[in-house]
């Protein structure tokens, strides 16, 4: 038997979920109409002598007359037992529970934060992954993205733990990127723009209080010679790494102006449009850029220690 990967205290924490947060699993279904999109409830024996199957046991017991089971029985009863079911039954009922079927897109979309964050310990989370009648229709996924919610891989850059400031753009985007994507966006273009103040002011560089994300990149860019990059012995080599910081300065550009479009800012009249995979593919695309100047930063600094020791 194949061991289930979303672990028993992950489950059990979902499950509390339901009543600290005064959560109805089954939402606008009936509970015996919810459970038939997961189970065969015809095929499922009743425990009540009077009926044939399980459908027409859950309808009695729970619809006719509500107090007669607890409302977590679908957790524990043998039948079911969605607590201790397999992988594929206890995701299955996840998804269920934020169909567009069973509630509107903004409950559930509270909901996939809620799941989203207890979820993240065992590497999976709720993504949108197409629509029913243009309402989003999450599933399952292992957490694909390759740096994370706190992209550790510059968290830990000394400019960085040396800025609180930074820290707090990195804790505004784990807490918001499921749950409000347009203000992970957001995070992620503040994020640069305090990073190139950073370095410019470490570098000594002054800069106009207009200076826009794209005007700042420029600046860093001159200030740490990114644009004298080369790589020795390949001049063909040298070429692609141009071509490739200026796709960079375009992905700047484009944050910024995401940020713009979907992201929160600029006295918007109508509710973003973002989702969670937007969000990532813009955290993603800072924690590059930034990943690339702390690098560059943090070799200058090296090799001027070294040229001072000689």
């Amino acid at each position: 038997m194949l061991r289930n990967k979303i672990t028993d205290p992950t489950r059990r924490k979902i499950i509390d979920s339901y009543q600290l947060e005064s959560i109805t699993w089954s939402g606008r279904l009936s509970e015996p109409d919810f459970l038939s999109r997961i189970f065969d409830l015809n095929e499922i024996r009743s425990n009540d002598a009077r009926f044939k199957s399980a459908y027409h046991d859950i309808q009695q017991h729970r619809v006719h007359n509500p107090n007669d089971w607890d409302d977590d029985y679908v957790f524990t009863d043998p039948r079911f037992d969605v607590r201790w079911a397999t992988d594929e039954i206890f995701i299955q009922f996840l998804e269920m529970t934020v169909h567009p079927l069973v509630r509107d897109a903004e409950q559930s979309s509270q909901i996939v934060g809620i799941y989203n964050n207890i979820l993240h310990g065992d590497g999976f989370h709720l993504v949108v992954d197409g629509e029913a009648k243009g309402l989003p229709v999450y599933k399952v996924k292992t957490r694909g993205s390759f740096h994370g919610d706190v992209p550790q891989v510059i968290a830990r850059q000394p400019l960085l733990t040396d800025s609180g400031v930074l820290h707090e753009h990195l804790d505004r985007i784990k807490k918001s990127i499921a749950k409000d994507p347009a203000s992970a966006i957001a995070s992620s273009k503040e994020l640069l723009e305090s990073l190139f103040k950073l370095i410019l002011d470490q570098e000594g560089v002054e800069y106009p209080a207009k200076d826009d994300v794209p005007d700042l990149y420029k600046k860093v860019g001159e200030a740490l010679k990114i644009n004298a990059e080369s790589v020795k012995g390949s001049s063909k080599a040298s070429q692609t790494i141009q071509k490739i910081f200026r796709t960079l300065t375009t992905t700047v550009q484009a944050i910024a102006e995401l940020r713009n479009e979907i992201g929160t800012g600029h006295g918007r009249t109508t509710a973003s449009i973002a989702t969670e995979a937007h969000a990532r593919l813009a955290l993603n695309s800072t924690v590059t850029i930034a990943e690339f100047l702390l690098d560059t930063l943090g070799r200058r600094k090296t090799q001027g220690q070294v040229h001072e020791l000689i």
